[in-house]
């Protein structure tokens, strides 16, 4: 039997020393890659946050890494990449596209994610290799490991690493869905799995503030959200048509996929093969109406709940009718800004290990 390859020793990207335009040092990603088109192998690019799940991500990361050489090493080269702080998955999954990588994968929770999918754009356009011809594309990948995961949820996945490593090895692949956001004097902003609206867009603000307690920070900024809460007229365009009011909204939620705030299922329907987004709207909601439909919406079976209605867009506006600028947007779990914003979908942009 012949030996097998010896394992690649990782690469980890350093981080650009500054906040300026300058994107971090990628010369360790191109110089495996000219070694690697020699071999014909690919570059796997694995974008780890240590601090995910506080701490945990980091420390299942190291155990993972030998397991992941033996199951990979005869089909592409391992590129280890750990993050040091806001943005830098951004930064490092756009170098890494440009120097050609075969595909990137997320290693941690629903806010790294978002930032490697961000990172497979840039100024609203997809990021290309320089070298290595119209045709080529990297691929997206996730391994859960984060406090959330919701986005994994929508494939029924769950926090098994080695499950993960088994997807990516198989290599299975599809076409899958990205939502964008555009802003005021913004450039274009892209999510993967939920953005929101209002109270559950303020809640979750609050709650990344309490990462440290795990799901329990989803409890604290909904009480934080609630805090003062009010519900508000809003203003929404569908799909390009005439501009409507709806009324005493509580939240509006974008899903590409189904899942957030730790497992809450706002958009049971939304598929994220399917090139639209699922549109969920709650009106007219006071406290105590969560506390008695808070297992519908964990469950998905609110749509025909009072005060609920659904439907299908490519693209909604979204405006304040009273322009207070302070109704919160948020997209995948992380603060976006504030209304107005208009959300579309972008059909099978990235292809995708699942």
């Amino acid at each position: 039997m012949a030996a097998s390859a010896t394992p690649r020793p990782s690469l980890i990207l350093p981080r650009a020393a500054s906040h300026s335009h300058s994107q971090p040092s990628a010369v360790g990603l191109t110089s495996d890659r000219v070694a690697a088109s020699r071999r014909r192998r690919g570059d796997f690019v694995f974008v780890v946050n240590p601090s995910g799940a506080n701490g945990r991500t980091g420390k299942q990361w190291k155990q993972l890494l030998p397991l992941l050489r033996t199951r990979l090493a005869d089909q592409c080269n391992i590129c280890e990449c750990i993050t040091s702080g806001p943005s830098h998955a951004i930064d490092v999954t756009r170098e890494a596209i440009k120097d050609g990588a075969d595909a990137v994968i997320a290693v941690g929770g629903d806010g790294t994610l978002h930032e490697v999918v961000n990172g497979f754009f840039c100024k609203g356009s997809p990021v290309r290799a320089l070298d290595r011809g119209p045709d080529h594309s990297t691929a997206l990948g996730l391994i859960p490991l984060g406090t959330g995961s919701d986005f994994a949820r929508t494939f029924g996945w769950t926090n098994d690493p080695c499950d993960a490593i088994d997807r990516i090895v198989r290599g299975v692949k599809s076409k899958l869905d990205i939502g964008v956001m555009e802003g005021p004097n913004r450039e274009p902003h892209f999510f993967v799995n939920v953005a929101d609206i209002h109270l559950s867009a303020k809640a979750g603000y609050f709650a990344s503030m309490y990462k440290r307690f795990g799901n329990l920070c989803y409890v604290f900024g909904a009480l934080r959200g609630f805090w003062g809460h009010s519900n508000q007229d809003m203003r929404i365009k569908v799909n390009g048509g005439e501009w409507g009011t709806v009324h005493k909204v509580t939240a509006l939620c974008i899903g590409n996929a189904k899942y957030f705030g730790g497992g809450m299922k706002i958009t049971p329907t939304a598929d994220p093969f399917s090139g639209n987004l699922e549109v969920v709207i709650l009106q007219d909601f006071k406290w105590y109406d969560f506390l008695l439909k808070l297992h519908r919406l964990y469950g998905g079976t609110h749509l025909s709940v009072n005060g609920v209605s659904s439907m299908r867009v490519q693209s909604i506006e979204v405006e304040e009718v009273t322009g207070s600028g302070g109704i919160f947007v948020q997209s995948d779990g992380e603060h976006f800004g504030f209304l107005p914003t208009k959300f579309s979908v972008l059909p099978g942009a990235v292809d995708f290990f699942c």
